[in-house]
């Protein structure tokens, strides 16, 4: 069974979790680091930068399937050349704190220059959550379109949790559930859940529509490889709680 047969056996069954290293993020180390504790601890695949040579450590680590993420196109060629099994448009939550928005017609033409390079490649497209709800579902039907195969939703780094515990981590996902709920019956591609998203919300985020999560910094900030993969089988066995037949039950 290929790498990619087993993801979409994952998304089939509403339990696919990637875990973020961070676009943003090319240390050697701290990619190592996530990439073990994702493979060690159970998730489905990785999503690392786009760069050869962290593609290449990747692969060494683990045979899990690995994606990469940028917001430029031209950086995908050499990392898929490397190995990189899928490639991402966005996790643009690394950018919003510099200020830097990305509008709808701007993912979109990034979506088909990467489809004009890369015409065969699984791609996954995020939906900016600055976007109003009904415009996010209008741009991820636009997306499918324009070759996307996977949507993938964010929005926790907009949310602001009044609460401590529980109650503060369903606020803090509000927005990406919200995203998926509504995207996920709008296209007929793979809805994906990520950003803000903890073992609390991961069966909300599937309840909700969406066939698997995306969890970066809530695994890749942790201080040691042994909590990572404590927090990642955490998140394997919230999965495991809901699926998409139970759902549709």
């Amino acid at each position: 069974m290929t790498a990619l047969t087993t993801l979409q056996r994952a998304f089939e069954q509403g339990r696919a979790l990637k875990i973020i290293t961070g676009l943003t993020n090319f240390d050697s180390h701290s990619v190592a680091s996530t990439v073990k504790a994702a493979h060690n601890g159970g998730a489905t695949f990785v999503d690392i930068a786009a760069d050869s040579d962290l593609v290449r450590l990747a692969k060494s680590l683990t045979n899990l399937p690995i994606c990469v993420s940028a917001v430029e196109p031209a950086k995908f060629v050499p990392a898929v050349e490397a190995g990189a099994d899928l490639i991402e448009i966005g996790n643009f939550d690394a950018f919003y704190a510099q200020g830097r928005r990305f509008e709808a017609s701007e993912v979109l033409q990034l979506t088909r220059e990467t489809r004009l390079l890369l015409p065969d490649i699984t791609l996954s497209v995020t939906v900016p959550h600055i976007l109003e709800l009904d415009r996010q579902v209008t741009l991820a039907e636009e997306l499918v379109k324009a070759g996307a195969d996977i949507i993938q939703t964010e929005g926790g780094t907009s949310s602001a949790p009044a609460h401590a515990g529980t109650l503060g981590l369903i606020e803090k996902a509000a927005p990406t559930l919200a995203a998926a709920y509504e995207i996920s019956r709008a296209v007929s591609v793979p809805v994906l859940c990520a950003s803000g998203i903890s073992s609390v919300t991961a069966p909300m985020a599937i309840a909700a529509g969406a066939l698997g999560v995306g969890v970066g910094s809530a695994i890749n900030r942790l201080d040691s490889e042994v909590a990572m993969i404590a927090a990642i089988r955490s998140l394997v066995e919230a999965l495991a709680t809901v699926s998409r037949a139970k759902v549709r039950a």
